[in-house]
């Protein structure tokens, strides 16, 4: 008898809780009746929870997941429609071989387009493994790999002028055209982006030492130049001794920097400044959805919004093997230098077909064809939100030429006897300031608009104009600390 009445207890207890059983209406209290006497919610409550269930065992089912070699395959091939282009690989190389420096220079940069959204699409899935901050590592140091294979071969020519212009016009192209294509193209999606305040800080400072770096060399040849306390001989000595000086604490701050970033201060570089705000773009486009769908039930829109959060997380899964990643960025790294070394030896003879000046070329030419993978990762990243990504992509790879590249050139021209020196031309240093000074002032709130990418992008394209009227300085010699720019 005792268990009959409790089992009657336990079920009127169960009955009250009920939100669809018709004593709930009938034990609530007479303040709230008039709430409660609607019609039972339809069974699509019930379909939720089976929804959200199968949600995550899908996802508990598919993160233990592996993806096998051929389904890998033909995410690369589908990746994107600019895959049609590969075509211009083999065309490109070969046209080194068999026909003009024009149509060498068109082929091969036609061909580094696909390859560079190969590379982006092998650094993001890599970076879906190891995180956003060794990600965008990884691919600022392969799409600087170019760079360097290209620098080491011209001094070995001894074109140190090739060299830092080439250096110079890449962290230029990184800092102003990169970043603020990444800010444009994601501003328009997003009203308001945000990504790491700590990287950005970060960022800027290392951004500073690296143009000080330059400025030392140059205000000490401003200083002594012309007034008859050294000869040319001893000025262009003193001045590889600071330089070779200052390339070994830069790249002593670069790697610190690496240690800093990836093992004692790694919590710092973890996400964006605040994880409410990376969320809110998302939910910018949700709101602008929800309100298409106003008409629509309760039920169905949680079901909407479940299926678009499930794709949004589909999305993020890697979609290649560890190993197919890795070997088709060094793979894609590789062919990208072979056809930007093509396209590199055919710009002199552009330069005189096209009637352009070889500053211009190699100020601002060569480096958007020899950053295009980063070019096209850093604003696919921002298209997607993933601005940790595309700030590391664009400003860390200009902090890598800075404070890594252009040191080691320094160090690797050492035992050459190649004198490459820091010491630039005083009004390409004095662009490299602006450039920065307006980066900095940028990034330093953490937050970005389209606004500020259409500013960085016209900035660029004034230095441009004035860097295509800028006169080649032809003085016969190119070697020495002067570098043909101390002849001035």
């Amino acid at each position: 008898m005792d268990k009959q009445q409790s089992f009657e207890d336990s079920s009127a207890v169960i009955m009250d809780q009920s939100p669809t059983s018709s004593t709930a209406a009938m034990h609530t209290p007479a303040s709230t009746s008039s709430t409660t006497t609607a019609p039972s919610p339809p069974p699509p409550l019930v379909h939720q929870k089976t929804v959200s269930s199968s949600i995550h065992s899908e996802k508990s089912s598919k993160t233990p997941r592996k993806i096998s070699a051929k389904e890998g395959f033909m995410a690369i091939v589908k990746s994107s429609w600019v895959n049609v282009l590969l075509v211009f690989v083999p065309i490109g190389i070969a046209s080194h071989f068999v026909w003009s420096p024009t149509i060498t220079f068109i082929m091969n940069f036609l061909a580094i387009i696909p390859l560079a959204k190969l590379l982006g699409f092998a650094t993001e899935d890599i970076a879906l493994r190891t995180g956003e901050i060794i990600g965008g590592l990884l691919n600022a140091t392969f799409g600087n790999a170019v760079e360097l294979i290209i620098s080491v071969i011209s001094l070995t020519q001894n074109l140190v002028v090739v060299v830092q212009a080439s250096m110079l016009g890449s962290i230029l192209s990184n800092l102003l055209l990169v970043l603020g294509m990444c800010f444009w193209a994601g501003g328009y999606r997003y009203s308001i982006q945000y990504f790491n305040k700590t990287v950005a800080q970060t960022s800027a400072s290392l951004l500073f030492i690296s143009v000080a770096s330059l400025l030392i060399p140059a205000s000490f040849y401003g200083s002594i130049h012309g007034t008859n306390t050294e000869t040319s001989g001893e000025l262009t000595q003193d001045i590889l001794n600071i330089s070779r000086a200052t390339s070994i604490i830069l790249l002593v701050l670069y790697f610190s920097y690496l240690f800093f970033q990836l093992k004692t201060h790694n919590y710092l570089f973890a996400g964006p400044s605040n994880p409410e705000n990376r969320r809110a773009s998302r939910i910018q486009l949700q709101e602008q959805r929800q309100s298409r769908q106003a008409t629509f039930a309760e039920e169905g829109q949680v079901f909407i919004n479940q299926t678009e959060e499930e794709e949004e997380e589909e999305e993020e899964e890697p979609q290649l093997p560890a190993w197919m990643s890795i070997a088709l960025l060094i793979v894609v790294t590789v062919i990208v230098g072979v056809c930007a070394e093509f396209l590199v030896s055919a710009i002199e003879e552009v330069t005189k077909v096209w009637h352009i000046s070889e500053t211009f070329v190699g100020l601002i030419l060569i480096p958007i064809v020899g950053n295009a993978a980063e070019h096209l990762t850093a604003v696919t990243c921002a298209v997607k939100n993933k601005m940790d990504l595309a700030l590391g992509v664009a400003v860390g790879s200009s902090m890598q030429i800075a404070l890594l590249v252009t040191p080691l050139m320094v160090i690797i021209a050492w035992p050459m006897g190649v004198e490459m020196s820091l010491f630039f031309n005083i009004y390409e240093t004095a662009v490299l300031l602006i450039a920065v000074i307006m980066v900095n002032y940028l990034i330093m709130d953490g937050e970005s608009n389209w606004l500020e990418g259409l500013m960085l992008m016209a900035v660029y394209i004034v230095i441009a104009i004035s860097f295509y009227y800028y006169p080649d300085e032809n003085t016969g010699s190119s070697s020495g600390a002067s570098n043909s720019t101390m002849s001035g």
